[in-house]
């Protein structure tokens, strides 16, 4: 897509993309950042001058923002598969939940009788707006760990509660929706760690939570949120306000410390204690700087000044939280708002700064994409050629597993800390307008990386295992020819809300549902920035097993999620594979059994094997996909392959999109046959199905975004209902 093709759709999508049509509709606030243009000096990264980050509380992505339009919600046309009951293979997806006082049988949940299932349902708050204070769930690292259960992920309701599984429409959180029409959502964004608020918000402001315990961690909970006298409890590894002292660069914490919701996790360590408490020989700028009270109000003096700091945390009050309980979405909309008020009282300066608008956890809430993660273990073993993982990572992933027990529950102990589920993330700048969407994977660490980008503090902290695997926030934005746009209509604000939701006496926990809906996704795309990923998976059927390798040619580091279909209650296999290598996985079997691997990667890029593994190597057709991109050309390069000794059939059929004729082609024993697919049709989205005729149930499904380099749009097959039963090619 072309900057003047790119410009052209922003203007005609109009609130299908909620871009820059001049009709659009927004709240006064959000109209006014959208007004002012970016001071563009040298068109990169370099006309930053200021970084805020307000990380909010407690809400999943699918809670918020699984209806809205191009972005991967409810209407994902791969979610994972969840084992209903032993024997019977996938034949739900995700969405379908077992209701938390459902019937267990040994081993695993059941879910297949009548009334014991639960899929996302609304948080009407039209027909009560009592529900927009909807109760909190359970979220410490015990239950995080139960809910996503190495990757499986289908017991969620007994973990997390049954309402965990509510979700909001626009019109329940209209302000929301509006911000994230207006300018960035990344709809790949993942808190840090599965657990809760602080040691997320460590990863925020550190790059870690001290895995080793060489720092008074490995932190899994809120211990340490709030001051303690007794230095024996200080955390006493660095952070990143820390670095930035020493770097010279510029830093400030808002907040009001008589109400900060325990939210600033400095508390916890000694240098900022000793600053809390006097202690002899306290840095009286990280007193001022880090644990003193300069609010909003000050905020807004600053900016109006021109002495915002090259770098700012906000720390909401507990109402402004948007925390489930003390606040809302409405109470938080409107802190929001006051803080975008702030920012924007001089037009100079908002237009030099980036807003990171994110939230430190999900709370207990559902979200149904898998987080990245390290593999899991098998067994464990102080020896780690004795030890036995779930996958494999190409990169050293030390200080990603909880090793050291810091008083958690034994039994997690060695389970990898993250990454948790995606949460919300808003990128709100004059560079990021326009209502784009981000896929690529990130996380808590992936803001102090992309302080490090532009002002060259690196954060030591931050693991190999993250660098790979997360991206620095860097592909939100266009800084050299950033959308300005005009906008004449506004909403209410968001004041009547906030009173309205603050009236209530009290937080509700919603009835669960007796029936079994869909969640539905609005219908709509939306410009989506291009991505570093070239992902590809090639099979090798052997009479003894299936070889998956796992290559990535692409500039960044990604996981592989692998689901054997045929065996649920196995932990889901991991493949992390850095750009440029190769890795691979067996799953053994026997000649004449059946295999299904399914295997998930970012930005819904899917492939799909099934079969039945051959009795020999002999004089029978053995056929194969290899399929790879061409970045150049955006076309989809297929080889279709029969190392066997009899010719077979193989017919393509475009399952999405329409963009591919079906057609048949035929290949004699022992050759190949090449396929150019052009995909240009379709912004280079594809999902193809390939079969063999004559082969019962050998298939191969490929499902991706061909990366051009260029901007493209968010999936257009992301609409309507969710699959509650998953396929079956």
């Amino acid at each position: 897509m072309t900057d003047q093709d790119r410009r052209s759709f922003l203007r005609n999508m109009g609130t299908a993309v909620g871009a820059s049509a001049a009709l659009a509709s927004f709240p006064p606030a959000i109209q006014r950042a959208l007004a002012i243009p970016a001071a563009r000096r040298t068109g990169t990264l370099q006309d930053v001058q200021h970084v805020v980050i307000l990380t909010q509380e407690n809400r999943s992505f699918d809670h918020y923002f699984g209806t809205l339009a191009g972005v991967r919600g409810f209407a994902d046309p791969f979610p994972i598969p969840v084992m209903e009951r032993p024997g019977n293979f996938a034949r739900k997806s995700v969405f379908v939940q077992p209701i938390g006082g459902g019937a267990p049988v040994p081993g695993r949940p059941t879910w297949g009788g009548a009334g014991t299932a639960i899929a996302p349902f609304h948080l009407n708050t039209q027909q009560d707006f009592s529900i927009i204070r909807v109760s909190g769930t359970p979220h410490s690292w015990g239950d995080a760990q139960a809910a996503w259960d190495l990757g499986r992920m289908n017991n969620w309701p007994k973990a997390k509660q049954n309402h965990s599984l509510g979700y909001y429409k626009e019109a329940d959180i209209p302000f929301q929706f509006a911000l994230a029409r207006a300018f960035t959502l990344c709809d790949h964004y993942h808190c840090a760690t599965q657990t809760g608020t602080n040691t997320n918000r460590l990863f925020l402001w550190s790059g870690g939570n001290d895995p080793l315990g060489l720092g008074g961690g490995p932190s899994t909970d809120n211990s340490h949120d709030w001051f303690n006298e007794n230095p024996a409890t200080d955390y006493t590894w660095v952070t990143y306000a820390e670095r930035l002292q020493d770097a010279g660069i510029s830093w400030q914490v808002y907040q009001n410390m008589a109400d900060n919701f325990t939210d600033n996790p400095l508390a916890g360590f000694r240098p900022f204690r000793n600053a809390w408490y006097q202690r002899p020989g306290y840095s009286q700028a990280l007193r001022e700087r880090g644990v003193s009270t300069r609010d909003l109000d000050q905020l807004k003096a600053d900016v109006m000044a021109g002495r915002l700091p090259q770098v700012s945390w906000i720390v909401a009050t507990a109402e402004g939280s948007e925390h489930p309980g003390p606040s809302s979405p409405a109470s938080g909309a409107d802190y929001t708002a006051r803080v975008l008020d702030a920012l924007t009282a001089n037009p100079a300066v908002w237009a030099k700064t980036v807003l990171f608008l994110n939230f430190d956890e999900n709370d207990g809430f559902f979200d149904h994409m898998p987080p990245p993660a390290v593999p899991a273990y098998l067994r464990y073993a102080d020896d780690p050629g004795q030890a036995l993982l779930a996958g494999a990572s190409t990169v050293e992933t030390t200080g990603e597993y909880h090793h050291l027990l810091d008083g958690s529950d034994a039994q997690w102990q060695h389970r990898p800390y993250g990454m948790g589920p995606r949460v919300p993330m808003y990128v709100i700048s004059p560079w990021s307008k326009g209502g784009w969407v981000n896929s690529q994977v990130a996380d808590h660490t992936s803001v102090i990386r992309f302080l490090e980008a532009r002002f060259g503090v690196r954060e030591p902290l931050i693991t190999p295992w993250r660098r790979a695997v997360a991206g620095d926030l860097t592909s939100c934005f266009d800084f050299a020819t950033p959308e300005d746009s005009a906008f004449v209509q506004s909403l209410p604000d968001t004041e009547a809300r906030r009173l309205a939701a603050r009236a209530l006496p009290a937080t509700k926990t919603p009835a669960t549902p007796t029936t079994l809906a869909a969640p539905v996704q609005a219908a709509g795309v939306r410009p989506a920035r291009a991505l570093p990923y070239d992902l590809q998976v090639q099979a090798t059927v052997q009479p003894t097993g299936v070889t998956l390798r796992f290559d990535n040619r692409g500039e960044a580091g990604a996981v592989f999620h692998v689901y054997n279909r045929r065996a649920l209650q196995e932990t889901p296999r991991r493949y992390t594979v850095e750009a440029g290598k190769q890795i691979e996985g067996l799953w053994l079997g026997t000649a004449g059994s059946a295999y299904d691997l399914w295997v998930l990667g970012p930005n819904g890029w899917h492939r799909h094997f099934t079969g039945t593994l051959p009795a020999s190597t002999g004089n029978a057709a053995r056929p194969e996909v290899r399929a790879q991109s061409a970045r150049a050309s955006g076309e989809l390069l297929i080889e279709l392959r029969n190392d066997g000794g009899a010719a077979c059939t193989f017919v393509l059929q475009a399952l999405r999109y329409g963009n591919v004729p079906a057609q048949e082609v035929t290949v004699v024993a022992r050759s190949t046959h090449a396929l150019r697919l052009p995909l240009a049709a379709s912004h280079h989205w594809y999902d193809l199905g390939l079969r063999v005729k004559n082969l019962p149930g050998w298939s191969r499904r490929l499902a991706g975004h061909i990366e051009t380099g260029a901007p493209s749009i968010s999936d257009p097959a992301m609409q309507g209902a969710a699959l509650l039963d998953q396929y079956t090619v």
